[in-house]
């Protein structure tokens, strides 16, 4: 009978097909480096002994695209977007293909136009009892763990006695696409920039390298500004928690009394420009790092303190916006859009400046502790759609576990000491009140339970200033209280609709996992820097 036989023949197609797209996954998502797993905390007890005088260096790298190896296009229809039935481009190589820079961020349509400020990769270093710990600042809109880990290993062929290299993205919306989302092209027809991100590493890989040549003894002041909520901050989701913290640090080489490098974080998209900008730009943190390193004129300026500005992002999950307030500049007048990023990021860089100059004239602000520590960890952390497909299909974030129930990635937490400054790295953009207080459990909420990622993060750190680096060791999206987790309806805080940010990460699990393991590291710093019992002295 034919029937029968039709019946087995789609069975074995199905079987085959099956079996196929096994094979598939299996290969798209391992990743790179599926064996490789952290878990360490230094120095060890012995080398408190050597103790001594801190020492730090800097090194930075140009990692803005070169535009003329790029087709360039005109905007026709003045939309800022990119269609190929109306708008007009140069094919530059003859491929027939649209060889753009695809800025990320906002859509998936948007090719750069031109440079408005240079992006850069941003490396300050700091070595002493026996540890060298690298932070790096890199202005882009994110990258993933496993091509982190890629960089970690080249740099540690060059440099074995580095101990630790820790990598965060500014989040920057005006930056290339180092993320494979936001490139234009069908589902199918994507194209990833293999020859910029290259490029990206390769830098990274070097301003790494000159911050470790660099270091000298160092002296180190630190302070801490407040952020005041109006003409610097909006929360675009209840509950309204901003980042008033501006914790920053100015290293001066003791020899030559120059400024090594200042340091600082603090949460707030840099996306001040919006989604109409087509010019390449480290938005408001240009403008900050400008500022910092060469001073203001007119109106409440100052002298810049010299050496290089590093800046990390810190809590912007939220999310931390400029788009829906107008600030105010230093002058007293407001420009609309295309000021918007300079004048946050100056008013922003006349706080840190306040703060420093006054530790600096105080000798309040010394850092007398100056040992360094860390304690690193690999963790894995549950996903669900549709960031699940996406990983499965080898798009973004390669690297999965248990398909497709019980789906992870793996990640990475960092819990840092630096003297009297203490970090913590968190693998995405972290709502501001997992950080600083003030999670909410509202009616309406997909998951009835109480706060759960209490107490707040930093109340838990124990340095004079402490900082939270966002997409530290990787870009997992919106980290979200489970309390306030709402894709279904009825939607909490009187939303009409589901609120924006669950669709990235997809699991409402992953905020109390990664706040679970940034209170165990932190803990693990504590006891291995014992500073109560300790009470080192610095060898002068």
């Amino acid at each position: 009978m034919k029937f029968p036989r039709l019946v087995k023949r789609v069975i074995k197609l199905a079987a085959f097909l099956m079996l196929s797209v096994s094979v598939l996954l299996f290969f798209t998502t391992r990743g790179p480096y599926r064996g490789f797993e952290i878990d360490l905390t230094l120095p060890t007890n012995a080398n408190w002994e050597n103790i001594s005088l801190l020492e730090v260096g800097v090194g930075v790298r140009d990692v803005t695209p070169d535009l003329s190896k790029y087709d360039t296009w005109v905007d026709i229809n003045s939309d800022s977007n990119f269609d190929p039935q109306i708008d007009e481009y140069k094919d530059r190589n003859g491929n027939g293909e649209f060889d753009f820079i695809w800025l990320a961020g906002f859509g998936n349509s948007r090719p750069a136009q031109g440079v408005n400020d240079s992006l850069w990769s941003r490396a300050i270093a700091f070595r002493n009892n026996g540890v060298t710990i690298v932070l790096v600042s890199i202005d882009s809109i994110g990258l993933t763990h496993d091509r982190y880990i890629g960089i970690r290993n080249r740099i540690n062929e060059i440099r074995p006695e580095i101990d630790l290299v820790t990598f965060a993205a500014t989040h920057t919306h005006s930056a290339p696409d180092t993320l494979g989302l936001w490139s234009y092209k069908s589902f199918l027809g994507r194209k990833f920039d293999n020859e910029y991100m290259n490029f990206l590493d390769d830098n990274i890989i070097e301003s790494v390298i000159e911050s470790v040549d660099s270091l000298a003894s160092a002296s180190a002041f630190i302070a801490e500004a407040e952020v005041p909520s109006e003409n610097f901050s909006h929360d675009s989701r209840a509950p309204f928690i901003v980042d008033k913290k501006l914790p920053v640090a100015c290293f001066i080489n003791r020899e030559t009394n120059k400024t090594i490098a200042t340091l600082a974080s603090w949460g707030m998209h840099p996306e001040g420009f919006g989604p109409k900008f087509t010019k390449i730009s480290s938005d408001f943190v240009h403008y900050f790092r400008e500022a910092m390193e060469k001073g203001l004129g007119g109106e409440n300026g100052f002298k810049g303190f010299g050496g290089k500005s590093i800046f990390f992002t810190g809590p912007v999950g939220g999310l931390m916006t400029q788009l829906d307030i107008d600030i105010i500049d230093r002058y007293g007048e407001k420009h609309g859009e295309k000021s918007k990023s300079k004048a946050q990021g100056e008013n922003l860089a006349i706080l840190a400046a306040n703060a420093l100059q006054n530790s600096l004239s105080t000798d309040g602000g010394n850092m007398d502790f100056q040992g360094v520590a860390y304690s690193a960890k690999t963790i894995f952390l549950p996903i669900g759609w549709p960031l699940k497909a996406a990983v499965a299909l080898g798009l973004i974030h390669p690297g999965i576990y248990g398909l497709p129930y019980g789906t992870k990635i793996k990640s990475e937490i960092n819990a840092i000491r630096i003297g009297e400054i203490e970090i913590i790295t968190s693998p995405g953009e972290m709502f501001p009140e997992i950080v600083d207080g003030g999670v909410e459990s509202p009616e309406g909420g997909d998951i009835k339970t109480k706060p759960i990622e209490v107490p707040p993060i930093r109340s838990m750190m124990k340095g004079k200033i402490n900082m939270n680096f966002n997409l530290g060791m990787d870009e997992i999206g919106y980290i979200i209280p489970i309390s306030q987790w709402d894709r279904k309806a009825p939607y909490t805080y009187s939303f009409e609709s589901a609120p924006y940010g669950e669709g990235y990460i997809g699991d409402p699990n992953a905020s109390p996992e990664i706040h679970k393991f940034s209170l165990m590291l932190l803990e693990r710093l504590h006891q291995v820097i014992k500073l109560d019992d300790l009470n080192p002295e610095i060898n002068e």
